[in-house]
């Protein structure tokens, strides 16, 4: 069981490493489509459509990783008050009513619809753009996959006790005794 989890979150880690690269393609690519666009009067598509396709592969492909790294975005409005026992049931709670679900119903719905995408293959609308939609929306299968898995995963490490990297060690739990 341990390998299989150690194999998933090995994936996911690579997915979103390899997704944060996207943060800087899309900021070169903004660059050169602002510099061509107002200091030379020339307007790239293919560059536009670059901005939107490595914002989206950042966020699809690297929020099984966040969620791994418990980087996640929460209101811990209560959470943060609570010792290291309760935040832990709570995780796993979410984990498997809320996050699993929504993957699953992500995952059901988006597969066909990337599955048409793939049949026809899908480009761009515009003229001079990416032709390949198709790649894009294989990332809302990707992340519905990924996230299911990931805290499938990470609920795993919380019951049996081995959560380990940043999932398990905050500050909270090392200044917090209440358990």
């Amino acid at each position: 069981m341990k390998a299989v989890i150690n194999k998933i979150e090995t994936v996911n880690r690579t997915l979103g490493l390899a997704a944060s690269w996207c943060a800087l393609a899309m900021m070169l690519f903004q660059m050169i489509s602002v510099l061509l666009r107002y200091v030379f009067s020339y307007g790239l598509i293919t560059f536009q459509e670059a901005v939107i396709y490595c914002h989206a592969i950042l966020f699809m492909l690297g929020a099984a990783y966040v969620l791994q790294l418990n980087e996640h975005v929460r209101v811990d409005v209560i959470y943060a008050n609570l010792g290291k026992a309760a935040r832990r049931r709570i995780d796993i709670v979410a984990l498997l009513f809320f996050v699993v679900p929504v993957a699953g119903v992500i995952g059901w719905f988006g597969f066909p619809y990337v599955a048409r995408s793939w049949i026809t293959p899908e480009g761009s609308r515009q003229s001079g753009g990416i032709p390949a939609i198709f790649l894009l929306k294989t990332t809302i299968f990707v992340f519905a996959v990924s996230v299911g898995l990931q805290a499938i995963c990470t609920a795993a490490r919380l019951i049996s006790n081995v959560a380990d990297g940043r999932w398990a060690a905050t500050e909270a739990d090392n200044t917090d005794s209440r358990g």
